[in-house]
């Protein structure tokens, strides 16, 4: 890890993780955007290298599992948009909010595990600072069918 890395790509390469490329918008938005020392994400899908590795509805073809290690790499994602706009991810001071989606089947009432996935991490990275405010909530789809999709609320100073 180089000197100039950030504490908190430090911490996510603890992890094993690393931020990806900013997914490109897939309609007339940015992904991200930062006003009045907030950054709000656009929803983010748990896409890899542009691709999502699985589609379909939680508690039918996918598993409350699976789903919530999307919700880590929607998180992932989120954090990289966060950064295209901050240019550091120190520059965060608080996890303010987390917004969740999972593509649930009918009967499907785990949306607050599957989006403990996104939560859970970042606790990890943020430590106190990642305690945030939130709401999971079920869907009959998302786009291109993702099983999950996430966006965020920081602070930044």
């Amino acid at each position: 890890m180089s000197e100039s890395s950030s504490r908190v790509e430090a911490r996510l390469a603890e992890l094993g993780l690393t931020l990806p490329d900013v997914a490109k918008p897939l309609a007339a938005y940015t992904p991200a955007l930062a006003h009045e020392g907030l950054v709000y994400t656009s929803g983010q899908l748990p896409s890899v290298n542009g691709e999502l590795s699985v589609t379909g509805k939680v508690g039918d073809t996918v598993t409350a599992e699976q789903a919530k290690e999307l919700a880590q790499i929607s998180a992932i994602n989120a954090l990289a948009a966060a950064k295209s706009v901050l240019g550091d991810l120190d520059r965060v001071t608080r996890v303010v909010k987390v917004v969740g989606f999972v593509a649930s089947a009918t009967d499907f009432t785990g949306q607050p595990g599957v989006i403990n996935g996104t939560s859970e991490l970042l606790g990890q990275i943020f430590g106190d600072a990642g305690v945030h405010a939130r709401s999971a909530v079920g869907v009959a789809v998302l786009p291109m069918d993702a099983p999950v999709e996430v966006e965020l609320v920081l602070a930044y100073a």
